[in-house]
């Protein structure tokens, strides 16, 4: 349930942290480099919009079809305390969003990552006034 001021979106995108490139990836994509591509061809054909300010930023993670139901349920939207990094997620949003230039986001107001039974990115933002 969302407030008048704030509003969010859900795109239905398992979130990719961004991996370290090498010029070697250019002509030798690795695995990793691969999944990042999708993921940010899947971004813009979403047309995924970070706002430049006041987002907040929920990345849910997929859990492993090997857990068995009564784990999947019991951790459904909780903390996710393994890797990828929540900064290393946000870093390859922000690269997929903005391809050229990310420095024009200066504030996010909250960052976080859990587990889901798909993977999601919902981004909410509130309209406020720079103070």
């Amino acid at each position: 349930m969302t407030t008048p001021t704030e509003r969010y979106t859900v795109y239905p995108i398992t979130p990719v942290g961004k991996p370290r490139m090498t010029r070697r990836d250019r002509w030798k994509k690795r695995p990793c480099v691969e999944r990042y591509f999708a993921f940010r061809d899947l971004v813009a054909l979403h047309g995924v919009h970070l706002p430049e300010y006041g987002a907040k930023i929920v990345f849910g993670l997929p859990m492993p079809a090997s857990w068995p139901k009564k784990k999947r349920l019991s951790l459904a939207s909780q903390p996710h305390l393994q890797k990828p990094d929540v900064d290393n997620l946000l870093k390859g949003l922000m690269d997929a969003v903005y391809p050229d230039e990310d420095s024009r986001v200066w504030d996010i107001a909250g960052l976080r990552k859990v587990w889901a039974t798909d993977g999601f990115i919902r981004i909410e933002f509130s309209r406020q006034e720079v103070a």
